[in-house]
């Protein structure tokens, strides 16, 4: 098989395997009045569970709260932006009520910023225009199954410095 050949062999391999590579990614906020910024002492509290599988690019995902001031009057994720600062939104749910589901298509470059930690998600409300909640989105490993480290090596194996070194 010539090299060209070859290659594009390789290429229609990588490229035919690449579904399989795809992966459901989980994410998680704790809402809270003083995460909002500038922070705000709502006893309102909530929680946001999400997902995004990396083949379809589908974000699905759940918030519920309580506690408010009054009734919601939007919810967005927002990003990128570390906690404490601010972002315009990216994405609006179309009813803000608790419970809060819903789904959303996400482009690759935003697959990253939520892995970096780059969205929160804001609840807002009349008295709180600016938001009321707010959570800083950020990705859940299940540890369980994760690989596994590589197993550290012998130290009894390790080659040992000489002890009789003098100094000259």
């Amino acid at each position: 098989m010539s090299p060209k050949k070859l290659a594009c062999a390789t290429f229609a391999l990588l490229f035919a395997a690449a579904p399989a590579l795809a992966e459901t990614l989980q994410f998680k906020a704790h809402l809270t009045g003083r995460g909002e910024v500038p922070a705000n002492d709502t006893g309102g509290k909530g929680d946001l569970v999400a997902q995004v599988d990396t083949n379809t690019h589908v974000l699905t995902y759940k918030v519920t709260y309580k506690g408010l001031t009054g009734p919601a009057t939007m919810a967005h994720f927002h990003g990128p932006a570390k906690a404490g600062a601010d972002a315009p939104p990216i994405i609006a749910v179309e009813d803000p009520a608790s419970p809060i589901s819903g789904h959303a298509t996400v482009t690759d470059a935003q697959i990253s910023e939520l892995e970096k930690g780059l969205w929160y998600f804001n609840v807002h409300t009349a008295a709180n225009p600016d938001g009321e909640l707010r959570g800083q989105v950020k990705r859940v490993v299940d540890w369980a199954s994760a690989e596994s480290p590589a197993t550290p090596p012998d130290l009894h194996d390790m080659p040992r410095m000489p002890t009789n070194i003098s100094n000259r």
